[in-house]
């Protein structure tokens, strides 16, 4: 479902995919996040997505103009997971919210791998 905001003139209406977009790309820049994660449900495989991918990672969902969010992460190796999904989720549920105008209502994170930095 998209997101609808009624104003004066008319409507707006965004496209779960454009905040899954925006959402990705402001949690690769919290520290700690190594990028989006894409899990092979077959195998069990987990795999890096490229930059131009992660919205794989992510799924969004929009309810009443309430957002959910859905994240598969890689953690750098040696972070503590708690502090950078604090992180994360501070900073996707400021950033989204002054984006789309909506309500961010819960974000999950899976933190899906570990990765050493060099």
């Amino acid at each position: 479902m998209k997101g609808r905001i009624n104003n004066k003139l008319g409507f707006i209406q965004i496209d779960p995919e454009v905040i899954a977009l925006y959402a990705g790309t402001t949690a690769v820049e919290c520290f700690g996040i190594v990028g989006m994660a894409a899990v092979n449900m077959k195998d069990g495989l987990v795999r890096l997505l490229k930059r131009e991918s992660l919205t794989h990672g992510i799924n969004v969902s929009v309810k009443e103009n309430a957002i959910s969010i859905d994240f598969h992460v890689i953690v750098s190796y040696g972070v503590s997971i708690s502090t950078v999904a604090d992180n994360l989720t501070d900073s996707v549920k400021y950033k989204v919210e002054e984006f789309t105008g909506m309500t961010v209502e819960k974000i999950n994170i899976f933190v899906e791998g570990v990765r050493v930095i060099d």
